[in-house]
């Protein structure tokens, strides 16, 4: 079960990073004069839905996961101490963010401080999203799928 959750969540993240690509874009274009319309209201809402999946997905791994181990070894193994503290952390700030940027667009009476929020709290929840992805590159042990 554990390694079919593992492909889903690594997996959707590509879903993801798309969705709040596109959403952020899309903000961007609007930002200045553009009419936000029911389209881009669905846009910026599939793009905060796909990360709440994810953000469940993620906390169900959390809570199987070998590499999340409370113990003293824990802060002194890069590997143990990423999926332990620093990715959780870094994802549940991100999507608090991109939450917020959702809500505040949501209650904007404006268009462009509509467009604003989802531009601002979208790019900087992907920003830490991209940052605590666990990377190949990074040898925490994942691959890109």
């Amino acid at each position: 079960m554990y390694n079919g959750l593992l492909h889903a969540h690594s997996g959707l993240r590509w879903i993801v990073l798309i969705l709040l690509i596109v959403a952020i874009a899309n903000a961007f274009s609007k930002k200045g004069s553009g009419r936000w319309s029911p389209k881009d209201k669905k846009i910026t809402l599939f793009a905060m839905i796909f990360t709440h999946i994810q953000l469940v997905l993620g906390i169900v791994m959390y809570i199987m996961s070998p590499k999340v181990v409370f113990s003293s070894e824990t802060m002194s193994s890069p590997v143990l101490r990423f999926y332990t503290v620093e990715h959780i952390s870094l994802m549940l700030v991100a999507i608090a963010l991109i939450t917020v940027g959702y809500s505040k667009a949501k209650r904007a009476v404006s268009d462009t401080k509509k467009s604003r929020a989802v531009a601002t709290f979208y790019l900087i929840g992907l920003i830490l999203i991209l940052a605590s992805i666990p990377w190949p590159f990074r040898n925490l042990g994942a691959g890109w799928f």
